[in-house]
């Protein structure tokens, strides 16, 4: 390797630091003048320059802890209390207390360890010394522990290890953390750099106005070499968020398949979500252990639609008995948190003319079920949610449109299974296949509305096909996300390592 254009590369800083290299970071930044930071970051470029090798290594380091940095000034709490003793030699328990300064809890121990060391005892309420004046002149191993920390854990002797466990049993006194450190070692590269002295090569590090103006400021001098291929901070770049984009490419797809969209509000009355949709108002998704309801009421649509839909469940449409029950309007104007975006079909149902068969909509949107939250269901959920309008549309046309839309989200293995649901038959739910859970995942339902939905609504029956597919699952797949959750945990290093959606 050219050793010049090596020393042609090298920053100011990293020249600065590579006759210290043998040093440690703290000493380089001291005999630099250098911040830690700058020194970290040279040290980096240096070594995809080969110049040196970076050895980390974890150390554990003993220090005082709170109480200990305390009791180094003013000694343990048994000193002082020992102290007292070699002046008076018997004490009674509260004078002992008092004089000596101790908390009730210094006191309790300190007393504990000197009887643990057969230095006092206690006798009809008094504090009796034991301990000859040898004893006491002579430093005890948690004293003399606590004077050189800090210290690595790994060069404890045995003695320091013992009085260590015999402070850690006390509150705040020690404490061991982890430290990491950087080992810098030369290479043969580096060492004949170090030994060549870097001669002041007098490089040209950026052109500016000023050397651009006077030649004589770049005339018969180098720049300083660059390598593009070194390892720079990653940048990230402003971008929507991921589901955002997801929805706009969803909205795309339906947009080019020649769809319009629905939209509406995430509060709708029960008539609505549920009772335009032929749902019964005692089917058990209309009970607050599935969905959730607003302390409000809301109003109902124009009359003529709301007689239509009531006949629809007391006697039924086209020979269907309907419910067969008093339908309730009260029950009916109940505000909800959508449960589903299939609400917005049944509104734009009721105002389609004649003059505007056949015809395409399509929504995008979030919904709210009381589910149990884990990796593959959560109580708010994506769904996209579709109708077709046409007198000549079957249930052939219905799985064209559904493989259609998910061929485009990248979904290659499909299924369709007969399915029942309250405002649609026949009735069809779709999975795809998950290949690294090597499992079906459920990811839509559909079916074509029942003459009880499209009568009412429509003032005929026309075929509609109809569809919810959930949208969330489909960004799984899109972005490679194993967690529906982490759909909206909004973590910043998930956000900008997902990369940007393009179709």
């Amino acid at each position: 390797m050219d050793i010049k254009r090596i020393i042609e590369s090298l920053s100011p800083n990293e020249r600065k630091i590579i006759p210290y290299l043998e040093e440690d970071v703290n000493n380089i930044c001291k005999k630099t003048n250098l911040d830690k930071t700058s020194v970290k970051r040279s040290l980096e470029y240096l070594k995809n320059k080969k110049i040196i090798e970076l050895i980390s290594k974890k150390e554990n380091i003993v220090n005082v802890g709170v109480n200990g940095a305390l009791y180094k000034k003013k000694g343990l709490p048994e000193r002082r209390l020992l102290n007292l003793l070699n002046e008076k030699r018997i004490v009674s328990l509260d004078k002992a207390k008092k004089e000596s300064g101790l908390s009730n809890d210094e006191f309790k121990v300190s007393i504990g360890v000197l009887k643990h060391k057969a230095m006092v005892e206690l006798k009809r309420g008094n504090l009796i010394l034991n301990a000859s004046k040898e004893e006491i002149s002579k430093k005890m191993l948690e004293e003399i522990l606590l004077e050189i920390l800090p210290i690595k854990y790994e060069e404890l002797t045995s003695e320091q290890m013992y009085a260590l466990k015999n402070l850690q049993k006390r509150k705040n006194i020690v404490e061991i953390k982890p430290k990491k450190t950087t080992e810098i070692k030369l290479t043969e590269i580096g060492r004949k750099i170090v030994e060549s002295k870097l001669k002041n090569m007098n490089l040209l590090e950026q052109i500016t106005p000023e050397i651009l103006k006077d030649e004589k400021l770049w005339r018969g001098k180098k720049f300083r070499r660059y390598d593009i291929t070194s390892q720079v901070p990653a940048i990230y770049g402003g971008k929507r968020h991921f589901v955002n984009q997801a929805i706009d490419y969803g909205r795309k797809v339906w947009l080019e398949m020649g769809f319009k969209e629905m939209t509406g509000t995430l509060v709708q009355n029960s008539f609505w979500n549920f009772d335009a949709l032929f749902t019964a108002q005692d089917h058990p998704v209309r009970e607050i252990h599935d969905t959730f309801f607003i302390n409000k009421k809301g109003k109902l649509p124009d009359k003529k639609i709301v007689d239509s839909v009531k006949k629809a469940h007391e006697q039924g449409t086209r020979g269907s008995k309907g419910w067969g029950y008093k339908w309730n309007e009260d029950e009916a104007r109940k505000l909800v948190l959508r449960t589903h975006t299939t609400c917005l079909s049944a509104q734009t149902l009721a105002k389609l003319k004649d003059k505007d068969l056949p015809a395409k909509f399509f929504s995008i949107g979030i919904n709210f079920r009381n589910e149990t939250v884990d990796w593959n269901h959560g109580f708010e959920l994506l769904q996209t949610d579709g109708i077709v309008v046409d007198e000549n549309a079957n249930f052939r046309n219905l799985l064209g449109y559904l493989k259609q839309f998910a061929k485009k989200m990248g979904f290659e293995k499909i299924r369709f299974r007969p399915a029942y649901f309250p405002y649609t038959e026949p009735s069809v739910e779709g999975d795809v296949w998950d290949e690294e859970r090597k499992e079906w995942v459920e990811y839509l339902a559909a079916g074509m509305f029942r003459p009880e939905v499209t009568e009412p609504l429509l003032g005929k029956s026309i075929p509609v096909l109809a569809w919810g597919p959930g949208f969330g699952r489909m960004l799984m797949k899109l972005f490679d996300i194993k967690d529906i959750r982490d759909l909206y945990k909004n973590d910043l290093t998930q956000l900008r390592k997902i990369k940007f959606l393009i179709k």
